[in-house]
């Protein structure tokens, strides 16, 4: 998860712990994606639906248009982040190949079945670069220029504007702004679906009741993913809290980074960008569905439900894709929308619960191993009240910076 922070406030990005990896074959690649893509029940989802005419803009810290396992389905929109670091200096694109991988992934070689299969391989990817990873030499720029505060917002706006279909925000801070929630309420009222971690502060408690709520996935409106384990419990370093609506794997997850190399991390980065590639299969075979139906048929479809329906760890519980594209199939004949636009401007400014200027600038990450270059191949009460956050892998740089999970 990439995280934002408070101007002026002691945050940073933080970075990949990187273990040097054995060479891996292709097939390990794609051997080390059987949990998943059995628990998400893709191969039958894919009878009906693998993302076709859907964009997902990912907005992140740049995607590697080249990679063999994207190439051919990447468009580099516009860079938010320009201007903070200095002339020439080349983009890392770490965090956001790897969340771009999952979502849209379509592998290489022989029958594609080589490297990374994201959730919706047919699904095009937007990427918009809205933060820094902590190792860019305009990281700290970026955190403390006034230019910057409000680059989420921006990139809502211009991702939905360029055509996107679905928002995967793999970010997360601790405080809304007023242009934040209305761009969200912009991109909902053109049906766009907005998905985003949850965070990974599982390990801190508010009032000792519930884990610290995080941004844009507080937001009403927006899919808030939780991550779980191998068993599909609530992942020790994923949020709880009422503004979890689902959960999706978010250990030891593969995906792919710049340079042909392959990546296994932890947190609830991953965990969106797989919900992200569901709702992609769901707008592919339903593009009218409004955001609140997807997400009703994200809830409904899910599979390992908590004891009565919900919880705060899980929300409705783990997404599956098959599922989820039968209750679509339900709903696809309704018409309501919950957009708002009928009582307010989207484009004007509403008053945040807690307002003030925040940057985009945290890589929340856990253990990540690289694997080197293949040359061979709110939920309790509404389902408006989604939220979701990103994570990969944590790099302690500095003593001051709190734990993020």
């Amino acid at each position: 998860m990439l995280r934002a922070g408070r101007r002026g406030a002691a945050v940073a990005l933080i970075g990949a712990l990187l273990f040097a990896a054995p060479a891996a074959r292709a097939d390990d690649v794609r051997g080390g994606q059987k949990a998943v893509i059995r628990t998400l029940a893709l191969p039958e989802a894919w009878r009906t639906s693998t993302g076709a005419g859907v964009t997902v803009a990912v907005l992140d810290s740049g995607v590697d248009p080249r990679h063999r396992d994207l190439a051919g389905s990447v468009r580099e929109g516009r860079d938010f982040t320009a201007g903070a670091n200095p002339p020439g200096t080349p983009p890392s694109r770490l965090h956001g190949t790897y969340m771009a991988s999952l979502i849209a992934g379509h592998g290489h070689g022989p029958g594609r079945k080589r490297g990374i299969i994201g959730v919706a391989p047919g699904a095009d990817v937007l990427s918009v670069r809205v933060i820094l990873e902590d190792e860019e030499p305009g990281f700290r720029a970026f955190n403390s220029a006034e230019r910057f505060e409000n680059v989420v917002a921006r990139g809502i706006r211009y991702a939905v504007d360029e055509g996107a279909d679905v928002i995967n925000m793999s970010i997360s801070k601790e405080l809304a702004t007023r242009e934040e929630r209305a761009a969200i309420r912009y991109a909902i009222s053109k049906g766009v679906v907005l998905v985003a971690a949850a965070g990974n502060d599982g390990d801190r408690r508010i009032d000792g009741e519930f884990a610290p709520y995080s941004y844009p996935a507080a937001f009403p409106g927006v899919v808030s993913v939780g991550a779980t384990d191998r068993r599909l419990r609530r992942a020790s370093f994923s949020n709880w809290n009422s503004s979890v609506l689902v959960a999706a794997p978010g250990v030891d997850i593969m995906g792919a980074g710049p340079g042909d190399e392959y990546w296994v991390g932890r947190g609830t980065s991953q965990a969106t960008a797989l919900v992200s590639g569901v709702a992609a299969l769901i707008k592919s075979k339903y593009p009218d569905m409004s955001p609140p139906l997807v997400a009703r048929a994200l809830a409904a479809g899910a599979t390992d439900r908590p004891p009565g329906g919900y919880d705060t760890a899980t929300g409705f519980g783990v997404v599956n894709a098959a599922r989820a594209l039968t209750e679509a199939s339900r709903l696809a004949g309704h018409t309501e929308t919950a957009t708002g636009a009928q009582a307010q401007d989207p484009a004007r400014p509403v008053a945040a619960g807690r307002a003030g200027p925040v940057k985009v600038v945290q890589r929340d990450e856990r253990r990540v191993t690289v694997y080197a270059a293949i040359a061979g191949g709110a939920a309790a009460g509404s389902l408006l009240a989604l939220t979701v956050i990103f994570v990969l892998v944590r790099r302690v740089r500095r003593a001051h910076i709190s734990q993020q999970a």
